[in-house]
């Protein structure tokens, strides 16, 4: 029997992409939130905590790495895995990530099952 389902908060700007990742991790059990962009999900993570965050890095407003600066500074953010979904994948970038706060990131288009493993990772499975 399980207890509450960890909850993921999913950021990206395509509605499409959204529509994928709260699929493929609902199917994997996990409970989903989705955000637009980086102001709809700041707002989001202002009133309720979640067990990790999914970032796209291009939103129009604000873009993944100031939503990650943004969030590490909520105590409630503090230690809270937070995966980049991206594009880029320069070293200069995946630095830039890491000192804004990212606990990684996963290169787009996302493996579904590569997602669901590395969610299951970070967060733990079946608490």
């Amino acid at each position: 029997m399980h207890a509450l389902r960890n909850t993921i908060l999913a950021v990206d700007d395509s509605a499409s992409m959204r529509q994928i990742l709260a699929a493929t991790l609902d199917e994997a059990g996990y409970a989903v939130t989705t955000a637009r962009d980086g102001q709809e999900a700041l707002a989001l993570a202002s009133n309720t905590t979640f067990d990790l965050v999914l970032t796209d890095q291009h939103m129009p407003g604000m873009d993944g790495l100031s939503l990650i600066r943004a969030l590490r500074e909520l105590d409630t953010f503090a230690q809270t895995p937070i995966l980049v979904l991206t594009t880029e994948v320069d070293g200069a970038y995946k630095t830039a990530a890491r000192e804004a706060g990212a606990s990684g990131w996963l290169i787009k288009p996302v493996d579904p099952e590569a997602l669901v493993d590395v969610v299951g990772s970070l967060v733990g499975e079946g608490a």
